[in-house]
């Protein structure tokens, strides 16, 4: 039988993913703390166009993480981190020089940060790597950020100098910081689009792929280790979807998309389920189990054409797009809440 649903390698990326959702907060908590205190219109509007970026990437952070299927918490050590950010940004001891030059700090370690990610998304598996694609775009803000923070850092630190602003040609070579990193990192930005407000078909579509590509995984593969590791996340990224799709999707549409079109979708999931149910109990290296993952493909193909084709029709038709949006916002909070389950009943 396959012997656990969890790998270390999967936990521990979900873990540093919830250290950054941490420290993404942190950095929206800061500079919503440093416009409080800035009086310089030059530097406000350098503060207001990052906070807005850093709110829109919080959002793509969120997304990356349900799509990657794992919720965790960020380690104690990174709380206490936190906590102790928060003090010292509050404190009247150091000027706001010194509290962005702690910040410039924070956004480095989140760039380091995602590069790990994605180094170890290449050792666990393409299905990671696909989920937390996104994360390519915040990396490149976050380097061009602290392009910015430079900046401000020379402007700030000249004026707590000599009370006087320093040369504006300062904020050309910001500029030519930003042109050098958009050379070396090419359109990164804008491949990752913002997935805070993707509408409802792309997020389901973005589960399908994923689903589909667990299962070539599998298919492929005559490693039981890696078999159980796949497995376990297709198992678990079955369960939390059409548990999402019951909640939310399916009632939603029901009274555009028909009493019988819907019901093949539920009974379709219940297909599904029994499957991965008996598969658990199974080797992952004997004929029964590839048997079995032969029927969940066959049926995962046929229930993603209908939900691609006529579902998805059915929501464009019938569904303005803030419909269609929200409809997407309230599928992964319910993702989200799914997902936190299991991860306490883990």
């Amino acid at each position: 039988m396959v012997a656990t649903l969890t790998d270390a390698k999967r936990e521990a990326i979900a873990t540093k993913l919830a250290d950054m959702r941490a420290i993404q907060n942190l950095a929206i908590a800061n500079e919503e703390q440093f416009l409080q205190e800035c009086g310089d219109s030059e530097i406000r509007d350098r503060l207001e166009s990052m906070l807005e970026d850093d709110r829109k990437n919080l959002g793509i952070l969120e997304t990356s993480i349900t799509q990657y299927g794992i919720q965790s918490k960020p380690k104690e050590k990174i709380q206490k981190f936190v906590q102790h950010a928060q003090e010292m940004m509050g404190s009247s001891d150091l000027s706001l020089y010194e509290k962005m030059a702690q910040h410039e700090l924070l956004k480095h370690g989140q760039v380091i940060s995602g590069l790990v990610v994605h180094k170890s998304a290449q050792i666990a598996g393409p299905d990671v790597e696909k989920a937390i694609a996104p994360l390519n775009a915040i990396n490149f803000e976050n380097r061009a950020h602290q392009e910015k923070l430079k900046g401000m850092l020379e402007y700030l630190g000249t004026q707590e100098l000599t009370g006087q602003e320093p040369d504006q040609s300062i904020w050309a070579k910001v500029q030519d910081g930003l042109a050098a990193l958009t050379g070396v990192f090419g359109s990164a930005v804008t491949q990752g689009s913002d997935q805070s407000d993707m509408n409802i078909q792309t997020i389901i579509r973005m589960d399908h792929d994923k689903v589909k590509t667990l299962i070539s995984e599998i298919e492929k593969s005559d490693d039981p280790q890696k078999i159980q590791e796949y497995f376990g996340q297709l198992y678990k990224d079955l369960l939390v979807h059409t548990e999402a799709e019951e909640q939310v999707v399916y009632l939603s549409v029901r009274p555009f998309y028909g009493e019988s079109d819907t019901r093949e979708l539920f009974d379709e999931h219940s297909e599904l389920k029994t499957l991965m149910n008996e598969m658990k109990a199974m080797s992952p290296t004997s004929a029964e189990f590839k048997g079995k993952l032969a029927q969940v493909k066959e049926i995962v193909g046929d229930h993603t054409r209908q939900e691609e084709s006529t579902m998805f029709l059915a929501i464009s038709n019938n569904c303005s797009m803030e419909q269609q949006e929200n409809l997407a916002s309230e599928f992964k909070n319910t993702k989200k809440q799914i997902e936190t389950s299991l991860s306490a009943n883990s």
